[in-house]
């Protein structure tokens, strides 16, 4: 039984739907929404794991690190936070809403290694004065040889030779070092190697002080008991005068005997060292406690009093420039254990509240904006079936929300924009629907036959359309950065949902309606007289369209050479802060604040933002390392203020961004790939290959209109052009889709005749599918915050060159390629014979090129074909046409009737095909007459 007949089934499924909006509504209603750290503030740490002696980077490691900072962010009080792995070897802590951003950061990827050192007996140098400046401790530890002992691996260093900062390290090794410059050493810098069995470690901070000196010991690296030797560490309070925070433990039954021996030789060495009349407190040793290369304290041994050590039995305490805080988060360190692998910070992202949610209410802005435009458009160009889909978008958006809170999925800026951009797909899928069922209407059906045949004939169009966006943001998801996946997983999710809505829920909303009058109007349906008649020559004037391609994309070439790509931080690494301060200041008094800091270039101008404060600064480095973030928003809050929410930030390490551009690079090529192979799955790898030259054509252009403009290129930038990857075949596959459907119709046609042919029959229907895409992208460029408005601008580009190269690229290049096959090298040649040596550029009635309804003639009357005379010279055709051509040249004019039709040499026909036609056809006419509808 025809679907659009079948009331019960209608009503059923209709029963359905709203059944799911129903339980959708209540989702949204009672489940809260997941927001990222770009909507709702937060800190965002990225850690690349790095071994050391003891551990190796393996899977096993990187599951235990994970469960030690979970536990040490249940100590911070953060709600939600999302702590994953990230490729083999990275970490990714997101905190959203976090209270102490600085503090998370400091403490989260700390690797929490103690051991307690014979002070005297490891110290190298003078045990009491320390080296001035990092440089100098390393250049004279980098003397010393190499040693089998040692917890540490050997170490490198990167320093500026001018300036002698540091610019990378330490790390494992020369590889990881300069990772983060491609593997080559920069201009004017130093490697220093401090060997194994030499430590270089920071003198201990000043009482109650939170900043580090630049003041260095450095150490034979021979420890006498770690931090697996100690138990029930507790933070407490000095019992003498001073009443300092401290932090006090138990030693294990082996780290106790350990304590004794090390304390008992340090008393001992004191006793014999002791000068006449010395004091014992001036003659005592010292017992040093380092923290991952820093000195926490060190406590002297008072020999008179413990002539024989300390045994521990009482456990010990460690003492030094604790605050409350800071002792109770050693306690905690200490007691949840140690890192067992090195967790190096590769990017650092801050956002503050007020930031995230202006963010959030522009992005739901455009959103809204966009959705309710699209209803208006679908309406006023579409009528009552314009009504149908602006319902079945209300069903669209109220499912994917609800999807959005019960998976649940992270709702990031980038989420946002897939969020706006499902809407122009859930358009889409409707236009590609109902522009057919105008069709069929136009070419005589009854208004019920024309609705079913229209959403038979659309569905595998809007399959294979949506099915290669859909494979974009699978690789975009697979391969992408965390804020990136949140879009392309809407992204995916959006378009199945579109699926459902678009098809199964119209669909069944127009056969309840089936009864009604509204269906009984063309005019209602916007199915009356066609006013506009493509009759473009698209194939003829390829040559002019390719010229003017060509010029695009010479300027494009000419910009990139010279100009080159504003690579953003995601690529290049740096950092950049937003800074809102309490107090009036200026550019030069903001950089004169920070120089100090010694953190090189700064770039600092002031920006206009009333939401976040009348002073709003914007400063940028690539100089900035990740573990300097702090020190900025220090220096400026003690010299101007800084608005209570009111820093953001976000560093980049050169590692992390080199490993987004080789991400970016993967899912680009990986992209390709996987729609070539689906086109020539669906098609034949004829048509692939013009889709691949239109792919490319987008692509290039895209860059080139980068570079002209300056703007941006982000990890938001790339996935926009994934997804114009997807998009621009949308196009490309409804015409390609036409064309397949076209060949067998037209068995004497030329194949650029079949192209013009299809062009004609979907040219409304894709540039409806364009217009009703870049109506919420373009309310997403205007309305977005900066992050949307470069999402929104890199899909406009996109989708205005995919639509151009659907048509006027991909068409006319597959029409060439086809041309050289045999059987249409014969064609045009008996076309040119009868014409005169010219090829018209449309089949007109009754020639050879006739266009025939061979396939499906009792379900339509194809509508005549208005002539064009216009000539088009086609290589080989113009002028005298060869003296040999084939003796079946020229044919006899086909019939009207397909039943004298030759299809034997129709592309992709045999007898047996035509068999199966003919009882296909045998069949759906006995149906219809069952049904009284012959």
């Amino acid at each position: 039984m025809p679907v659009m007949t079948s009331r019960r089934r209608n009503l059923f499924v209709l029963a359905f739907v709203f059944a799911l909006l129903a339980v959708s509504v209540y989702i949204i209603m009672n489940n809260k929404t997941r927001l990222g750290l770009d909507l709702k503030g937060g800190v965002e740490l990225v850690y690349q794991g790095q071994p050391t002696p003891q551990a190796k980077v393996t899977p096993e490691a990187i599951d235990r690190s994970i469960e030690i900072i979970r536990k040490r962010v249940d100590v911070l009080g953060v709600a939600e936070p999302e702590i994953a792995r990230s490729g083999s070897d990275q970490i990714t802590v997101s905190l959203p809403d976090v209270k102490n951003a600085e503090r998370a950061t400091s403490q989260v990827g700390k690797t929490a290694q103690l051991y307690f050192y014979d002070w005297q007996r490891n110290v190298i140098g003078n045990a009491d004065r320390p080296i001035i400046g990092l440089y100098e401790a390393v250049k004279k530890a980098s003397k010393r040889k190499r040693e089998k002992y040692g917890n540490t691996s050997t170490q490198y260093y990167l320093f500026n030779k001018k300036s002698k900062k540091r610019i990378a390290g330490p790390d494992g090794s020369k590889k990881e070092l300069l990772a983060e410059y491609d593997d080559k050493q920069p201009s004017n810098s130093e490697i220093l190697t401090v060997q194994r069995g030499t430590q270089v470690i920071r003198e201990e901070k000043p009482d109650q002080s939170d900043k580090a000196p630049d003041r260095w010991y450095i150490i034979k690296d021979l420890p006498e008991l770690g931090g697996t030797d100690i138990k029930n560490p507790q933070q407490g309070f000095d019992q003498g005068a001073s009443g300092q925070p401290n932090v006090s433990f138990e030693f294990t039954g082996e780290g106790r005997k350990k304590f004794h021996r090390v304390t008992r030789r340090i008393a001992l060495r004191g006793q014999q060292n002791q000068l006449p009349g010395q004091n014992p407190v001036e003659a005592a040793e010292h017992f040093a406690i380092i923290l991952d290369r820093e000195i926490v304290s060190r406590p002297f041994i008072d020999f008179a009093q413990n002539p024989d050590g300390i045994d521990g039995r009482t456990g010990a305490q460690i003492q030094g420039g604790f605050t409350i805080q800071t002792a109770q988060d050693l306690a905690e360190f200490l007691r949840i254990g140690a890192l067992p692998i090195n967790l190096k910070l590769i990017s650092e992202r801050q956002v503050s509240a007020t930031l995230g949610k202006q963010a959030l209410d522009q992005g739901l802005l455009a959103g809204l904006i966009g959705l309710l435009l699209v209803m208006l458009y679908l309406i006023a160009f579409y009528r009552v079936l314009g009504v149908v889909a602006a319902i079945a978008l209300l069903f669209y958006a109220t499912f994917l929300f609800a999807a959005v809170k019960l998976i649940p999925i992270t709702l990031t800026l980038p989420g946002i924009a897939g969020l706006v951009l499902g809407i122009g797909i859930a358009a889409d899928t409707n236009i590609v629907i109902f522009e057919r069922i105008k069709e069929e209407i136009r070419q005589g059906r009854s208004i019920l036959a024309g609705i079913s045949a229209g959403y038979k004939k659309g569905l595998m169009t809007v399959i294979d359309g949506n099915m290669v966006t859909f494979i974009t943001a699978f690789i975009l998801f697979v391969l992408a950065t965390s804020g990136v996946k949140g879009f392309a997983f809407i992204l995916g999710v959006g378009i199945m949902m579109s699926m459902f809505t678009a098809v199964v829920a119209t669909q069944a909303m127009l056969g309840v309606l089936s009864s009604s009058r509204l269906l009984n109007n063309k005019a209602l349906l916007g199915a009356g007289k066609q006013r506009v008649h493509w009759r473009f020559n698209f194939v003829g004037a390829a040559k002019w369209v390719f010229m003017l391609s060509g010029l695009v994309l010479v300027i494009g070439a000419m910009a990139f050479a010279t100009k080159g790509i504003n690579a953003g931080l995601d690529f290049k690494g740096g950092t950049r802060a937003i800074a809102s301060l309490k107090k009036s200041a200026t550019e030069n008094q903001v950089r004169s604040s920070l120089e100090k800091l010694g953190l090189g270039d700064l770039k600092i101008q002031k920006v206009r933002d009333p939401k976040l404060g009348k002073t709003v600064f914007q400063i940028s480095s690539q100089e900035i390392a990740t573990e300097d973030v702090s020190k900025v928003r220090n220096a400026l809050n003690d010299k101007f203020g800084v608005v209570t929410n009111g820093f953001s930030s976000e560093s980049v390490g050169p590692t992390f961004g080199k490993q987004v551009r080789t991400s970016a690079i993967y899912a680009l090529i990986f992209s390709l790939i996987a729609v070539v192979a689906y086109l020539t799955w669906r098609f034949q790898f004829k048509f692939a290959v013009p889709a691949l030259i239109a792919l490319v054509h987008d692509l290039l252009i895209a860059f080139g209109v980068y570079s002209l403009s300056g703007r941006s290129v982000t990890t938001a930038t790339v996935a926009a052009l994934l997804t114009i990857m997807g998009y621009s075949l949308y196009d490309t596959v409804i015409v390609f889709d036409r064309v397949r459907e076209n060949i067998p119709r037209m068995p004497g046609a030329a194949f650029s005749q079949i192209i013009n042919r299809s062009m004609s029959e979907v040219l409304t229907r894709s540039l409806n599918t364009t217009f009703s895409t870049l109506v919420p992208v373009t309310v997403l460029f205007l309305f977005g915050g900066d992050t949307l408005k470069d999402f929104a601008f890199a899909l406009i580009v996109g989708i205005a060159s995919g639509t151009y190269s659907s048509i006027f690229i991909a068409s006319p290049v597959l029409g060439m390629m086809k041309e050289r096959e045999p059987l249409y090298v014969r064609r045009r040649l008996q076309i040119a014979a009868q014409f005169g040596g010219t090829v018209p550029a449309f089949a007109t009635e009754g020639s050879g090129a006739g266009f025939t309804a061979i396939d499906l003639p009792e379900e339509s009357v194809v509508e005549e074909i208005v002539s064009d005379t216009k000539d088009v010279d086609l290589p080989g055709t113009a002028g005298t046409l060869p003296e040999d051509i084939p003796d079946e040249v020229p044919p006899e004019p086909l019939e009207a009737g397909p039943a004298t039709i030759d299809t034997s040499d129709v592309e992709g026909s045999s007898p047996a095909e035509s068999k199966k036609r003919k009882k296909r056809r045998d069949k759906r006419i006995r149906k219809r007459k069952k049904h009284g509808r012959q």
